[in-house]
């Protein structure tokens, strides 16, 4: 059964698409068990983050096509989308996968949270029952392999996040961050290190904002920071000259009116705003007001080129790991498949030589010698265990088959004498 492989990421699709098909860890069970329904999909793992939404299949009889058709109908896409969509099968989708479990194929090059991510997805599709021997066996072996090569290699290291690109790019905006005011909304991993970022660099005063007040009082009191409910962001969004939102909404949390009334009450003073999210956390048209200067999670990609230049060359002995483990990985699969003829050789044999045994055995009962019982046992053996192979020799023989030959002298170890 082979192992596809559907999806879009940032390399292939640009955030307006990829927000449309975000799967939140709620609505992931419901998916894989419609994917699972579709003809043809056996078992399914679905890997959805800001950057990708990954379908990994052991499918078969046109299943990815099925596949296809569903996230349409599903997401209710436009034709285009399809033009963004990728597909890999087999060897090329093992790596693939190795290469997204390494941080290898991250917009952040060797970032850390993806195999995370990855370990999540797998968890959700045990829960939702939709693996099997084959994904399981493939999804194991990649995160032993993305030990291997973050414990080998200097991937991981001199870190570059999202979230420092983020601030980086900031500080192109402003000679210094004393004097400035930050509001942060959402009180995730990355408005987290956004946070920390801010705080090392100097910043002037920290807002979190959250819907769960809990969380963003936890993160502030961390920070030094003020903590508020996102239902109160309007008094404080005239005070942010820095504005960087990362939550897991499915909508806008920030209206283009709201940006619109902060602006008129800063009286012209610019703001920089990141969105990070994906759905995107500030309406769109945010970004063609005056003084307010947006960017997206695809706007960071120079910043961070910038900054994982070291990474490079220990990407190049990553990927040299990668390759030897995908061949390994390979062989291992390939050789199941031999593996329930191997079985049924066992019990073949075993069967011959319980019989012959007990013939061996009743020979000596009657009073034969051990001498002669071991004879007799040891050349019946020989004589059954060899017949069909020899049978079949001679018609290769008599057909000229090479092919056959050849292949016998390997099977048995036999010299070209």
């Amino acid at each position: 059964m082979p192992l596809q492989i559907l999806g879009l990421n940032h390399n292939t699709a640009p955030v307006e698409l990829r927000e449309q098909v975000v799967f939140s860890d709620d609505e992931v069970p419901r998916a894989l068990g419609e994917m699972v329904a579709l003809e043809g999909v056996d078992e399914a793992v679905l890997l959805s983050t800001c950057n990708r939404t990954e379908f990994y299949l052991m499918s078969r009889d046109g299943g990815r096509d099925h596949l296809a058709e569903w996230l349409h109908d599903d997401r209710q896409l436009d034709g285009a989308f399809a033009k963004s969509l990728f597909t890999l099968d087999d060897e090329e989708a093992i790596r693939h996968i190795f290469r997204v479990a390494c941080g290898l194929d991250s917009m952040v090059l060797g970032e850390p949270q993806i195999l995370g991510q990855l370990k999540d997805a797998f968890r959700l599709a045990q829960q939702a029952d939709t693996l099997g021997s084959n994904l399981s066996r493939l999804f194991q072996h990649t995160f032993a392999v993305a030990k291997k090569i973050r414990t080998d290699t200097e991937i991981g290291a001199s870190p570059v996040s999202v979230a420092s690109a983020a601030v980086h790019l900031a500080e192109q905006f402003f000679a210094g961050f004393r004097k400035h005011t930050a509001l942060l909304v959402g009180a995730g991993v990355t408005i987290e290190l956004v946070a920390k970022h801010l705080v090392s660099h100097g910043i002037g005063r920290l807002f979190i904002a959250n819907r769960s007040i809990e969380r963003a009082r936890g993160l502030a009191g961390q920070c030094g920071g003020f903590a508020l409910p996102l239902s109160e962001i309007d008094g404080t969004l005239p005070e942010a000259d820095i504005l960087i939102t990362s939550t897991a909404a499915t909508a806008p949390v920030i209206t283009t009116a709201q940006i619109e009334a902060a602006i008129a009450a800063r009286k012209r003073k610019p703001v920089f705003a990141c969105d990070i999210a994906v759905p995107r956390d500030i309406e769109t048209s945010a970004g063609d007001l005056d003084d307010f200067y947006l960017y997206s999670i695809d706007d960071l990609d120079k910043v961070i080129l910038e900054g994982q230049g070291n990474r490079e060359a220990a990407a190049v002995e990553a990927h040299r790991l990668l390759d030897d483990e995908i061949r390994r990985y390979a062989a291992i699969e390939r050789s199941k498949q031999v593996a329930p003829i191997i079985s049924t050789l066992r019990e073949v044999n075993e069967e011959v030589r319980k019989q012959v045994a007990e013939q061996a055995r009743r020979r000596m009962a009657r009073g034969e010698s051990p001498e002669d019982a071991i004879e007799f046992a040891t050349a019946s053996l020989m004589k059954k265990m060899l017949h069909k192979p020899s049978v079949a020799l001679r018609e290769a023989g008599e057909a000229s088959d090479r092919e056959t030959i050849e292949s016998a002298r390997r099977l048995f170890g036999l010299d070209d004498d």
